[in-house]
């Protein structure tokens, strides 16, 4: 919603794509509101229980963790008397009435229906179990977040809504796509100023023509377009008041270019003539054709005996007379079309509404002062309450939510050890243990990172076979490029026991991995070039002796048969297959105890993984 009229489409050209490190460490207010509605028939179409709060759960902790932010949500107030008409007009426009002999008493302050307003409080309820901040508007979300953002106190502020350009927003996200390089589509003010010479007042002047939230309709027959170019045609500082004059027919321009046209249309006797040089019928320059008939004109540059050349088609002239001609007649054609448009203007009743022209100028939508500052700050979850809250409205299992909340725990973790590395243990229970390798997902790195827990819950009935895996070599940098579901669940922290401890497996910033744990990103990084150093020196040792035998004369005169040269990935299956068979014979004879000390954790239930780390 917001201004009509496709507005975000003129904007869109000056839209940035910034990455998923533009927000980190940044404040940012988010229009609940949006994120409630935005999906909401994509999220209706998976049949999960209480849309909105898996959507608002999975969202605050990929905002908070994943992209590093500090989001201060707003929630709406009571709606002004002008939103209430503009929604109980829309209501009986999509139901197929005709609206425009319908009464609306004044004063009329229609709620929103009591479903919404139940989904907003059971969302306000999750947000202060995360600890997340939240303010109430004194009337419309986008407006408090506007302010915020005008004021300096928020850096961005997402919403959907157009018309938060018009309240003063400096930077507006538009879109987060969290499962791309380029996750968030920003507009900044700065762009359009310079792209399109609009500042606010401008913006508000065209939403006043083609309609927005507290008015549908605009002025009849002004589109975006040609609201656009109007308003282009004025400074910032005087749009306005010219709106207010051209309602009431004292434009001073609008006098102006009327007396012009009553003088040129109405006293054609009265106004000078003007005399306009007689052109050539063949070649289309100043002459007579009897004249470039005996010599050729100046204009085509031929000889004298070969004469002027036909012009061409759709030809013009570029005399100084035509020149002249054509842009007064460019000029005579924008006038009339100034004019229809003041017209149009003068014949809306109660144009401009000095209301909404207030209201978008208004810098007080919040219960604070600009001089006091924003009082606000960000706790730690209440993890208890809120898996018992999850457990009542989304019957998730308590084990599930504990462990889909830990990247945001270790995201608070990590930032208390990089001011004060006095707290040893992530949720009381794990330890960093170390860091694993380097990842690479949509272009942008991070690290893996290895937590132990501290009290052993496995005991002596499950043994894994990690210990054998750890032993093989891993990739140092792992590259993933996936696609999660469009309710924004991210990928779950990795579950790993081995030797009867619990190991969980996250992906962190680098950043914040540096400034906790200085001493161990050296030791990684320290580590990483040894290993990349006895590589080197293994692959020097492997191409000497390939040169080696290279040198000898037999291999010279060896040729290999075409099927040992293709070899037949047929074969080294079937062999591969031996070798595994004799393999689990080996152990079959060995005896069924060690089979019994170690069983596959892949065979486990994820469920039952779950419920011994977690629970």
């Amino acid at each position: 919603m917001g201004v009509g009229g496709k507005f975000w489409d003129l904007l869109k050209p000056y839209a940035r794509h910034e990455g998923p490190d533009f927000l980190r460490e940044k404040r940012v207010a988010v229009d609940l509101s949006y994120w409630i509605v935005q999906h909401e028939t994509a999220i209706k179409a998976t049949h999960v229980r209480k849309p909105h709060l898996r959507l608002i759960f999975f969202r605050t902790i990929n905002l908070f963790s994943k992209f590093g932010a500090l989001p201060v949500f707003v929630v709406d107030g009571t709606p002004s008397p002008l939103k209430s008409k503009a929604r109980i007009a829309r209501f009986f426009r999509f139901s197929g009435v005709d609206v425009s002999g319908l009464p609306v008493a004044e004063g009329v302050s229609a709620e929103r229906n009591k479903t919404f307003l139940k989904c907003v409080q059971e969302c306000v309820e999750l947000l202060e179990l995360f600890g997340m901040p939240v303010l109430k508007a004194n009337g419309e979300a986008e407006a408090l977040c506007a302010q915020l953002n005008a004021e300096g106190l928020v850096d961005a502020c997402i919403t959907a809504d157009s018309d938060a350009f018009l309240f003063g927003a400096k930077c507006v996200i538009k879109c987060v796509k969290p499962n791309t390089k380029e996750p968030f589509e920003c507009y900044h003010i700065s762009d359009v100023e310079a792209g399109l010479g609009l500042k606010r007042k401008h913006l508000i002047a065209i939403s006043l023509l083609v309609g927005n939230d507290h008015d549908l309709n605009g002025v009849q027959g002004i589109g975006l377009e040609k609201a656009l170019r109007f308003v282009q045609s004025f400074s910032e500082d005087e749009i306005l008041n010219q709106l207010h004059e051209i309602s009431n027919g004292n434009s001073p321009s609008l006098q102006i270019v009327s007396k012009v046209v009553d003088e040129i249309i109405l006293c054609p006797d009265e106004s000078p003539a003007r005399s306009k040089t007689s052109h050539c019928s063949f070649c289309g320059h100043p002459g007579s054709k009897r004249a470039h008939f005996k010599s050729s004109c100046e204009y085509c540059g031929t000889s004298t005996s070969q004469g002027c050349t036909r012009k061409a088609e759709g030809f013009k002239c570029n005399c100084s007379s035509c020149n002249k001609d054509r842009k007064e007649k460019e000029q005579q054609k924008h006038e009339n079309w100034h004019i229809k448009v003041c017209n149009k203007i003068s014949t809306e009743p109660n144009f401009p509404n000095d209301d909404i022209i207030r209201m978008y100028l208004c810098n007080k939508h919040g219960n604070f002062t600009a001089g006091d500052g924003l009082c606000v700050s960000w706790r730690c979850p209440d993890t208890e309450i809120l898996v018992d809250f999850l457990d009542f409205h989304q019957h998730w299992e308590p084990s599930y939510v504990r462990q889909r909340m830990l990247p945001m725990l270790s995201t608070i973790y990590l930032r208390e050890m990089a001011v004060k590395p006095e707290k040893t243990m992530l949720y009381g229970q794990y330890v960093f243990d170390s860091i694993q390798r380097v990842k690479i997902r949509y272009g942008y790195q991070s690290y893996v990172i290895r937590w132990r827990k501290v009290t052993s819950t496995a005991g002596s009935i499950v043994r894994t076979n990690s210990v054998e895996e750890s032993d093989k070599p891993q990739e140092e940098i792992v590259e993933i490029d996936e696609f999660i579901d469009h309710l924004d669940e991210d990928t779950a922290p990795q579950i790993h026991i081995d030797d009867e401890c619990c190991f969980l497996l996250t992906d962190e910033n680098m950043e914040l991995i540096r400034g906790a744990f200085p001493e161990e990103v050296e030791r990684f990084w320290h580590e990483k070039e040894l290993k990349a150093s006895k590589r080197r020196k293994g692959s020097g040792f492997k191409n000497e002796g390939s040169s080696e035998k290279s040198e000898s004369p037999k291999s010279k005169r060896v040729q290999l048969r075409l099927t040992e040269f293709y070899r037949s990935a047929k074969v080294a299956a079937i062999h591969a297959k031996q070798g595994d068979l004799a393999n689990n014979s080996e152990n079959q004879e060995d005896g069924p105890s060690k089979g019994k000390n170690k069983v596959s954790s892949s065979n486990l239930p994820k469920s039952v993984r779950r419920r011994l780390l977690f629970e």
